[in-house]
């Protein structure tokens, strides 16, 4: 099983909860696709919440790199949420750890956002 990406909103973040293998093929490319659909859309507030991912290979680091670079060109900030240990491990060991702001719990994350100033409200 590839992975599974469902999207909801808390306030004015975006959180995109993954579950599954996050693996070269269909789920980096169906990250790539989620991401650039949700910056195109105007979100500028991204959580990829990690927490149900059992599996994640170095095209997944890789897919990570890509979400934070497109979300980041485009104005944006991307954080992750509740890292498995496997993927805490990965991030650790590849030095990408300093990359990503991570976060425990879900409140955190979203405080963690600067409130928005009016010039990042679109009429």
């Amino acid at each position: 099983m590839s992975v599974k990406l469902t999207t909801r909103k808390n306030g004015e973040v975006t959180i995109i909860d993954a579950s599954g293998k996050l693996t070269l093929g269909e789920g980096t490319g169906a990250l790539r696709t989620k991401i650039r659909e949700l910056v195109d859309g105007g979100s500028k507030r991204i959580i990829l919440n990690l927490a149900d991912v059992t599996y994640m290979d170095s095209s997944g680091l890789g897919g990570l790199i890509a979400a934070h670079t497109t979300v980041t060109t485009a104005g944006g900030e991307m954080k992750l949420l509740s890292l498995a240990k496997r993927v805490h491990d990965l991030l650790k060991i590849t030095k990408l750890y300093t990359v990503f702001e991570v976060f425990e719990d879900e409140a955190s994350a979203v405080a963690s956002f600067p409130l928005a100033k009016p010039a990042d409200i679109q009429a």
